[in-house]
């Protein structure tokens, strides 16, 4: 049997078409064969039938076109299918819960096709350029139209329809590229105007288009490419081109060699003979006090050579000002050396707050890792695709600072053999993730430890009452305790005491350790401006309150909503590393550290946010109301 789905959806017995005629049977028969060897359960075939309007009988209707289908296909309960050649019988079963269709890998052409696929990346990537554009062919051949043709898709074949186009996209792009490696730019101007007017958001094959005609000496009609370009982004997305795509047309502004088609066009990459070992990796400027087992913990994570089914993340996880970048530069030093082949580091997150688009990332890794010229032109997704397959066979390290979504983590995600370090002001599960170290506030006795290190004991004895509000006022945050030590030693002269009367209870009145390090306040803001407007309302809340904070139903009757959706509020403050819950008698209470409540006041001021600010003069009503919840939680 052979079961067709890239185009008109087909299925062969001994080359003699048995498809089902029925249209519910075919999408039944579609689903279970793109699923082929992996069970379907009975609600995926009853949501694919009826999306979310089943009838009161789909349980015993699906029965019944299970039932149709192996009598078409003259098949029994007891898998006496077809045999294909290959040992594997095809068979349609029950199993617990729901069905499952027994195919051998040679029987669908999805299958074929993504391991064609799979291929010419991998020949693309080793720059085996002519085996890669032939791969790449007999893989995109096997398409004759769209995915599922003749069947009326529910939601989830609709989504497999989906990937399986962008999987089509993707290794044509791959073949494109591979085929300009091979000074094939001529032949493939007509195809990629074709493609381009097809689809003219698409920036990869724009900007093959752009390359391809500046290659065949039509450098006008390159740079015209670009701004027509320009206009669709900008009239269909409301987008400027992507920054790849405005380097491209700049180098060809300046008539940058790096242009020109490859002097050698026999189909070998000279590219990866430039093969670098990049050591971004910052200094490790700041001692690190209280964290070595943490440390250790990583260590032996990521040097154990014998875990590698997959790249691997450790992820450090702490509030602003808590560490977390420090602790994953040292977790990195730590490691470096497993790594031969490099260490790639960016930040993604700006000081304003706003994302580092990962594209950007990923072109800067590549350019780092001398792959440039083989990318010009790339889409994101084929600038990921070559990152994970040059890094599958090599020891990368990649580590990310301020990462904020998973999303980021998915993009740069390196191959297997290759480990993640990243850094994270909120708590984000991924399935990549071996190790999670929390950077939580230091205790007392490491808060003193730090300050001796810069200090010296002696004068820490000289003033213990005044060390121990020291310690309070920065909440054991490292990044506080660094700035009140430097200024201190700025100071020889100043007992401590002399300090805290010039912050005043207020965090923010002590200067940075340099003129470039992070202030409390700025680290805290990037947090702040993360959150969506009711959630800022709620960490304003939870700050106004006193130190032992608030419950679900005082935030709740504050906000003038529902607890439920206060409950989430609060939580969404916890999972920011912004507020902490402590559970009293079954019901959490909500509070948030002293120097995050200082801050608070300075976060409030933006013109967005003025809806949600409380009047200046509410806190004689907040304050009583938020006791009478917390002595409510504390009878409960």
């Amino acid at each position: 049997m052979h079961v067709k789905v890239l185009g008109e959806f087909e299925v062969l017995r001994s080359g003699v078409r048995v498809t089902p005629a029925a249209p519910k049977l075919r999408r039944v028969f579609a689903l279970l064969a793109v699923e082929a060897n992996r069970a379907v359960h009975t609600d995926q075939l009853i949501e694919e039938l009826w999306d979310d309007r089943p009838p009161l009988s789909a349980v015993t209707t699906l029965q019944t076109y299970i039932y149709q289908l192996r009598k078409h296909l003259n098949w029994s309960e007891a898998a006496t299918g077809d045999a294909c050649g290959t040992g594997v019988k095809v068979t349609l079963r029950t199993t617990p819960g729901g069905y499952m269709l027994t195919l051998p890998d040679d029987a669908l052409d999805a299958v074929e096709f993504e391991k064609l696929a799979a291929l010419g990346r991998e020949q693309l990537m080793a720059g085996n350029f002519e085996r890669a554009s032939l791969v790449l062919r007999q893989a995109l051949d096997l398409w004759t139209s769209r995915a599922f043709g003749a069947v009326s898709p529910g939601p989830l074949l609709h989504a497999h329809m989906v990937r399986l186009e962008e999987l089509r996209k993707l290794a044509l792009g791959h073949r494109l590229e591979a085929d300009l490696q091979l000074g094939r730019h001529i032949d493939l101007i007509g195809e990629l105007t074709t493609l381009v007017a097809q689809q003219p958001t698409h920036e990869g094959f724009q900007a093959k288009l752009m390359l391809g005609l500046y290659r065949a000496g039509r450098r006008a009609e390159a740079l015209q490419a670009y701004q027509r370009a320009r206009t669709a982004l900008a009239a269909e997305l409301g987008l400027e081109p992507s920054a790849e795509l405005r380097r491209l047309h700049q180098a060809m502004l300046t008539a940058d060699p790096s242009l020109d088609a490859p002097a050698d066009a026999t189909g070998t990459m000279v590219v990866t003979a430039t093969h670098q070992q990049p050591n971004q990796l910052p200094l490790e400027t700041d001692h690190l006090v209280g964290r070595e087992e943490a440390l250790e913990a990583v260590r032996r994570t990521l040097t154990d050579t014998g875990r590698r089914p997959t790249s691997v993340v450790a992820l450090a996880v702490g509030p602003p000002g808590s560490g977390k970048s420090v602790f994953a530069v040292h977790a990195a030093h730590r490691v470096r050396e497993a790594y031969p082949d490099g260490v790639l580091f960016a930040r993604l997150q700006r000081d304003d707050g706003s994302l580092v688009p990962t594209d950007e990332v990923l072109a800067d890794f590549l350019r780092a890792l001398g792959l440039s010229r083989a990318l010009r032109g790339a889409s994101a997704q084929e600038m990921q695709a070559a990152f994970r397959t040059w890094t599958a066979q090599r020891r990368l390290l990649v580590v990310l600072d301020d990462v904020v979504e998973t999303h980021q983590l998915d993009a740069l995600l390196p191959g297997t053999g290759s480990a993640m370090i990243a850094s994270s002001r909120r708590l984000l599960s991924h399935p990549a993730v071996v190790i999670i170290t929390r950077t939580a506030p230091l205790a007392d006795e490491i808060c003193r430890c730090l300050l001796s290190d810069v200090l010296g004991d002696d004068r820490l004895q000289a003033d213990l009452a005044g060390l121990g509000e020291l310690v309070k006022l920065s909440g054991g945050l490292p990044l506080a305790l660094r700035a009140a030590a430097s200024l201190l030693q700025r100071r020889p002269h100043w007992p401590i005491s002399k300090l805290l009367n010039l912050a005043d209870g207020d965090v923010r009145r002590i200067p940075p350790a340099s003129r470039d390090a992070p202030r409390i306040a700025d680290s805290v803001g990037r947090s702040f401006r993360l959150l969506s407007s009711a959630e800022q309302a709620a960490f304003r809340l939870v700050a106004a309150s006193t130190e032992s904070g608030v419950s679900v139903a005082g935030a709740a009757a504050l906000l003038g909503v529902a607890e439920s959706e206060a409950e989430l509020l609060l939580e969404d403050l916890v999972e920011f590393q912004l507020a902490e819950a402590e559970d009293i008698g079954g019901m959490f209470l909500y509070s948030i550290r002293g120097p995050f409540r200082t801050v608070a006041p300075s976060l409030t001021n933006r013109p967005e946010d003025a809806a949600y600010a409380a009047p200046p003069d509410d806190g004689a009503r907040v304050l009583p109301t938020l006791e009478l919840a917390r002595a409510a939680a504390r009878s409960a």
